[in-house]
């Protein structure tokens, strides 16, 4: 029987596949919230948006997603991600849905433009949603 010799470089290249699979699935898995005192940002994968509060004309808590044209994006289970056209506007709606069953945030901003997001957390869903209210009234009131 031959000694089989097995190159490091496949060991390599295994294990930096490996880590890449890894790292995308963690960017993936929910989303990264950044809420800053003029700017709301949301990561999650290469999905990323960021929008100011002053570019902001209504917030609301919605039951269901319009039936929308998907761009690029995906759907795995209760997850729902990336962007989709609204054909009504013609615009891009981007949607950062953590579980599709709980309510989701509609964030409208510049005039037609949307955003829903949400998180699996619905009481941590309802914190963003206070939040993101406050803010506004704030802004409503220096006007």
């Amino acid at each position: 029987m031959k000694n089989r010799k097995i190159h490091w470089l496949w060991n390599v290249v295994i294990v930096l596949t490996l880590m890449v699979i890894v790292a995308a699935f963690m960017a993936h898995y929910k989303n990264w919230i950044n809420v800053e005192s003029n700017q709301f940002k949301i990561l999650s994968g290469i999905y990323y948006k960021k929008i100011n509060f002053t570019d902001v004309n209504k917030v609301e808590m919605v039951d269901k997603i319009p039936s929308l044209e998907r761009i690029n994006g995906f759907s795995v289970s209760e997850t729902e991600k990336g962007i989709f056209k609204d054909s009504i506007y013609n615009t891009n709606v981007y949607i950062f849905v953590d579980k599709l069953s709980t309510q989701k945030i509609k964030v409208t901003y510049k005039d037609t433009l949307q955003l829903f997001f949400n998180v699996s957390d619905s009481l941590e869903t309802e914190k963003m949603y206070t939040l993101f209210s406050s803010k506004l009234d704030s802004l409503s009131s220096l006007k």
